[in-house]
């Protein structure tokens, strides 16, 4: 009788074990919670206050003036993640985790956008993908279409956990990106979504022979004229375009160069904000206002184009505050996806500059097709 033979099957190398894949398992299952158990060791101030000189929990209810329950129970949660340690004396300290938050920029800009501006909605992922809609900025905030036509109505705390993320990834950038823009003289500058007109402010001190013009939509119009004229700005080289450019009926200015000196545009974390007909759209629409002598800049940190791992983690998931938050139907994007686009548009890809600034942007410069 002849004995059956198992099929030979390869073993995975650096197998994981099945205990650890369950406690990586929980860790998701829990982690809402261990958001929030973060959220106050930063805004009781145990964080900062263990990070300076490591203190038993007693005395860390009594330097943050706190209760026994509160101190003892937050620390065993932050002890398992990871955030704080204990040593054999019983003294706690923040760990290199904990500490990223106090210390790195990056990480507080992400973590305050995700605190103040999307935990709550991310509830209403659900309905935001089967409606189109940002659900969660409907039922926890305001009844509005998209989150940028309303954005001085935001809680205060939440507007500026939005603004600081917003900036601080783009500004890192615009040294470089301006640089590339003015390799050929450069007589009109257009910025199609500026916001606070941030990019303006820098095009105008980098620049003396240009003028600039912000495009957006009206609230946000407004508010960058008013700082403006707070700084006493030059309006002789700096104008204000208030529309909603998704709307068939606005007209773009004309965006036409010269031999001599060039039209530029630039679209700065602006194409991410929108769906893929929508930027179709707006490519279209700024295509039938430009000539040979124009040039194109969009400017995003696409997914595909990131050096490290958290990075593209961390863009990934802002997609999903487009989702719940901002509008229901735009996201970040991968390189190839955007050129798959701009192939169908008015437009042509010309050159790509790539790792522009510390986090890893993708300049696209575009022509008229």
């Amino acid at each position: 009788m002849q004995t059956a033979v198992k099929p030979y099957r390869r073993q995975r190398k650096n197998k994981i074990s099945k205990v650890e894949i369950l406690t990586e398992a929980q860790k998701l299952a829990f982690a809402p919670i261990t958001f929030q158990v973060l959220a106050l060791l930063i805004d009781y101030n145990i964080l900062q206050t263990i990070s300076e000189s490591p203190m038993t929990r007693e005395q860390v209810m009594q330097k943050c003036n706190l209760p026994k329950y509160t101190v003892f129970t937050l620390f065993d949660a932050a002890l398992c993640a990871g955030i704080v340690q204990k040593d054999e004396n019983g003294l706690y300290s923040a760990t290199s985790l904990g500490e990223a938050f106090l210390l790195d920029p990056m990480t507080a800009a992400n973590f305050n956008f995700v605190k103040d501006v999307c935990y709550l909605g991310a509830h209403e992922l659900k309905e935001s993908f089967e409606k189109n809609i940002p659900a969660g900025l409907q039922k926890y905030y305001i009844n509005s279409k998209t989150i940028y036509e309303i954005l001085p109505e935001l809680p205060e705390q939440m507007l500026k956990s939005w603004y600081e993320f917003d900036h601080y990834y783009s500004d890192d950038c615009f040294g470089e990106v301006l640089k590339i823009m003015f390799e050929a003289p450069a007589q009109k500058v257009f910025d199609i979504g500026g916001n606070t007109g941030k990019f303006e402010r820098a095009c105008l001190a980098f620049s003396k022979d240009c003028t600039v013009n912000m495009i957006d939509l009206p609230p946000n119009i407004e508010k960058a004229e008013k700082e403006f004229e707070r700084e006493n700005a030059d309006f002789s080289r700096l104008k204000l375009h208030s529309l909603d450019i998704l709307k068939p009926e606005n007209n773009l200015p004309d965006m036409s160069g010269t031999a001599g000196a060039l039209s530029v545009i630039l679209m700065s974390q602006f194409l991410d904000c929108f769906s893929e007909e929508q930027i179709l759209h707006i490519l279209n629409k700024i295509g039938e206002k430009i000539n040979e002598h124009t040039k194109v800049f969009i400017l995003e940190p696409f997914i595909d184009n990131q050096f490290f791992a958290g990075a593209a983690h961390a863009l990934s998931h802002i997609s999903l505050y487009f989702t719940c938050m901002a509008n229901g139907c735009s996201k970040m994007y991968n390189e190839a996806d955007m050129k798959d686009i701009i192939k169908n548009s008015k437009l042509k890809v010309a050159k790509a500059h790539y790792n522009i600034g510390k986090y890893d942007y993708t300049l696209l410069e575009c022509i008229k097709a």
